[in-house]
C-alpha cells in the first residue's frame, strides 16, 4: 500500500488547496515504511500517525462519550459526539473509511465533529471490527446492531430514534448501503431516514477508466491498494455478493442518499454508477460532484475550501431530509 507516496503529476487537475493537502499527506507517508512491507498492526499505527494532524482542530463538542453496544459478535465501541447536549436530536451513525483495514474513529474524529457541528446532530462513530482479522459480514453487522440499539436506547444519549441517518466514506459508504439493505430486508426500513455516501467503494474489481486515470500515483489510492483491501475484507466471499459489493445489489426501498463524489478519484466511476443505480431504483439520490477533489478530500477541511463547502452542503441536505433546521450558515 503506497497511499500518497507517489508524486502528483504537474497536470493533475487538482484544486490547488487539495493539491497542497495531498502533498502534505505524501510528505508524512514518506517518513515511514510502505504499509505493505509491515504487519497489519504496525500499518495501522503508521496510518494513525500520518493522519493525526488532520484530525486535530475544528469544532468543539459539548459532550463526547464512549459506550459499548452489544452485537451478535460481542460488544462494539461507539463514540458519541454531541454538539449541544440538550434535548433529543437527530443522529448520524458514521463508519470511517480505510479499506476495512486501517484508520479509525480517531483518524476521522474531526471529520465527524464537522458534521455534528454543522448539522446540529449527534454523530455516533462505530469502532467496527477490522479486516483481515474480522472479515465480511462482521463489520456491517455491527453497524446494523448500533442502529437497532439507537432505536431502543437512543434517548438515553440524546438521540431521537425516529431521525437516524447512516453514513461513511469509502469502505464506510459501502457498509452504509449494506446496513440499510439488511434493515430493509428485515422489514425495518423506517429505522434509517437518510444515507450519506462519501466517495464510496462499491466494486471489488478495481478496474475501470477512473482507476487507470487516477490510480498511478498522486491521488491518494491506487488499484493495488484497493484490491488488497477488498481481499482483506472479503476473504472467500465472492466479489459479486451484493451486501459486500453494493454495485451488484438491489437497492430499491433504501433511504434518500447524498453522494459526495470527488472527480479526481479512482472510485469516481463506481460512485457515479451507484448514484444512478439508486436513482433508477426510485431512491431519492442527490449527487454532489467536487471538481478537483480526490479521495479523502473531506479530511483536507483545515486547508481546502472545497472540503468546507462539501461539509456545509451535506449538513444542509441532512437537515432538510430529516426535517431539522440547520444551526450554521
Amino acid at each position: 500500500m503506497t497511499d500518497t507516496k507517489s508524486p502528483v503529476p504537474a497536470d493533475d487537475g487538482l484544486d490547488p488547496e487539495v493539491r497542497r493537502f495531498v502533498r502534505l499527506m505524501s510528505s508524512r507517508w514518506q517518513l515511514y515504511p510502505s504499509l505493505d512491507s509491515v504487519p497489519v498492526v504496525e500499518a495501522r499505527l503508521i496510518a494513525e500517525k500520518v493522519r493525526a494532524p488532520f484530525a486535530m482542530g475544528g469544532p468543539v463538542m459539548a459532550r463526547t462519550t464512549e459506550l459499548m453496544v452489544p452485537t451478535q459478535y460481542g460488544e462494539v465501541r461507539i463514540r458519541v459526539l454531541d454538539p449541544h447536549a440538550d434535548g433529543l436530536r437527530p443522529a448520524l451513525v458514521y463508519t470511517h473509511g480505510g479499506g476495512w483495514t486501517i484508520f479509525s474513529i480517531d483518524t476521522h474524529d474531526r471529520l465527524m465533529r464537522e458534521y455534528a457541528a454543522r448539522a446540529g446532530m449527534v454523530v455516533v462513530a462505530v469502532d467496527y471490527s477490522m479486516s483481515p482479522e474480522s472479515r465480511f459480514p462482521r463489520a456491517p453487522d455491527e453497524v446494523v446492531a448500533v442502529v437497532r440499539w439507537l432505536r431502543k436506547q437512543g434517548t438515553s444519549i440524546g438521540v431521537d430514534p425516529d431521525r437516524i441517518a447512516v453514513g461513511g466514506d469509502s469502505a464506510g459508504a459501502a457498509m452504509t448501503i449494506a446496513c440499510c439493505m439488511q434493515l430493509r430486508d428485515a422489514n425495518e426500513s423506517d429505522a434509517v431516514k437518510a444515507m450519506l455516501l462519501n466517495y464510496g467503494a462499491y466494486d471489488a474489481t478495481c478496474d475501470n477508466e477512473s482507476y487507470r486515470r487516477y490510480g498511478q500515483g498522486g491521488y491518494m489510492w491506487g488499484p493495488g491498494e484497493m484490491a488488497q483491501f477488498w481481499r482483506n475484507y472479503l476473504g472467500d466471499t465472492p466479489m459479486t455478493n451484493p451486501l459486500a459489493c453494493p454495485i451488484h445489489a438491489d437497492v430499491h426501498g433504501l433511504p434518500p442518499a447524498f453522494s459526495a463524489v470527488p472527480d479526481c478519484d479512482v472510485m469516481y466511476e463506481e460512485a457515479m454508477a451507484m448514484a444512478e443505480k439508486l436513482r433508477a431504483a426510485g431512491v431519492r439520490s442527490h449527487v454532489a460532484v467536487y471538481a478537483g477533489a480526490t479521495h479523502s478530500f473531506l479530511e483536507s477541511v483545515s486547508v481546502a475550501r472545497i472540503a468546507d463547502r462539501a461539509f456545509t452542503e451535506a449538513a444542509r441536505w441532512l437537515n432538510d431530509t430529516l426535517r431539522y433546521p440547520t444551526t450554521t450558515a
